[in-house]
């Protein structure tokens, strides 16, 4: 019942029904009291007779009796038709003000958040994101959510428009530091202050593969954010998946002296449906985090296993664990833990999308990702995707 009462139509309907209410009343007030008035004046203008007369009709409730009729269409034929218009003119003349302020105040109750809402329209067409409508004494009720879901819009437009400047800010950081590295070493290989090696080719070639990996990462993010990101799903094992993704980081991780832990069944399949090459960039992603954050640990373990109607693939290492500024939900892109001490160099640091792109990828493909602590106390990284040919389990 309270809910029907919530409604804009009906409270405004109802405030209608007062105001007009009000003036009706207000109206017949008015027109009494102004004929009592009047008719008192012209009692105490007859004549002591005639008015004695009267009364005594009056005590005899005989006052539409032919001499009454008699008396008044002598001594007030005239005032009496005058005094009628002037008693509705007067009745209107007053219920008008109160009929005037009830319906403005009425009205003004019923469309202010509506003109909250739309001042605050303007502003955020300015840009100015930080403004917020107010919903008045509306506590709950259609101006009350009107009112709330356009501050929820308003709170999302400023978290995007922060969130796009924190990214054009990072980007233009991420680029120029290779940049100028680049820029730099060339420039003294132009002057002869360094001999063109090898070794200063492979330096170069690390920080131009630095500036591909992060144009790569901002191509796919822009593209899943613009709902583009194309995927091929298909049948796909994850055990033959991870051992053919570790085979191509033999090198890498013998390089960081990480021992490599791969825990699956041999003689099983572990199949999703999902694209083959987006999750082995998750997969890869993955094994960059730990290489570049957790090489000290000196330790890496893939673990694969079906949990219900699910895949569950854990990726744990045994280093310092996630930092606390990261959520997993929706992983804030360019985040470092170190700040900027390591940005821009390679094998260190990286431009912070990793995480990113893994919970993008994941979640365009129907899964989730979630964060904990490994058995040797560094990050445990879990991704869940749902298991090609599992029956779901009915809900509770």
């Amino acid at each position: 019942m309270n809910r029907f009462f919530d409604r804009i139509w009906v409270r405004f309907g109802l405030g209608i029904a007062a105001t007009v209410l009000v003036t009706v009343v207000v109206l017949g007030i008015s027109m009494t009291v102004f004929t009592e008035v009047q008719y008192r004046s012209f009692h105490r203008s007859l004549p002591i007779e005639v008015r004695r007369e009267l009364d005594d009709l009056a005590e005899r409730d005989m006052e539409d009796s032919p001499r009454a009729m008699e008396i008044y269409s002598r001594y007030w034929a005239t005032d009496l038709l005058y005094g009628e218009r002037w008693s509705l003119l007067i009745g209107v003349l007053a219920s008008l003000p109160f009929g005037l302020i009830a319906g403005f105040w009425v009205s003004r109750i019923v469309t202010l958040p509506v003109a909250s809402v739309a001042q605050a329209a303007q502003m955020v067409a300015q840009g100015q994101f930080s403004v917020r409508a107010e919903a008045g004494k509306y506590e709950r009720g259609e101006m009350a959510d009107m009112v709330r879901d356009f501050n929820r819009m308003t709170d999302s437009l400023q978290a995007l428009e922060t969130e796009r400047r924190a990214t054009a800010a990072a980007i233009s950081h991420e680029l120029r530091t290779p940049l100028a590295v680049l820029q730099a070493r060339l420039h003294a290989l132009c002057d002869g202050v360094i001999e063109p090696t090898e070794a200063e080719c492979r330096k170069l070639l690390d920080q131009a593969g630095h500036l591909t990996r992060l144009v790569d990462d901002l191509h796919t993010l822009s593209l899943a954010d613009a709902g583009r990101l194309s995927l091929h799903k298909m049948p796909l094992d994850l055990i033959e998946l991870t051992r053919d993704t570790l085979a191509g980081y033999v090198s890498r991780l013998d390089a960081h002296d990480m021992k490599v832990e791969l825990i699956a069944d041999d003689h099983g399949r572990l199949e999703v449906e999902a694209d083959r090459d987006r999750m082995r960039q998750v997969l890869s992603n993955l094994i960059e985090n730990a290489m570049r954050h957790a090489s000290a640990g000196r330790w890496l373990e893939i673990e694969l296993a079906p949990q219900g109607a699910e895949v569950v693939m854990t990726v744990s290492d045994a280093g310092p664990g996630l930092p606390d500024g990261i959520r997993l939900d929706q992983p804030q892109r360019f985040y470092h833990s170190d700040a900027s001490r390591t940005r821009g160099v390679p094998g260190k640091g990286g431009a912070g999308l990793g995480l990113s792109i893994v919970h993008t990828l994941v979640s365009r493909q129907g899964g989730r990702m979630e964060a904990g602590r490994s058995r040797r106390g560094g990050a445990a990284l879990t991704i869940r995707l749902p298991r090609l040919g599992a029956v779901p389990a009915l809900p509770v």
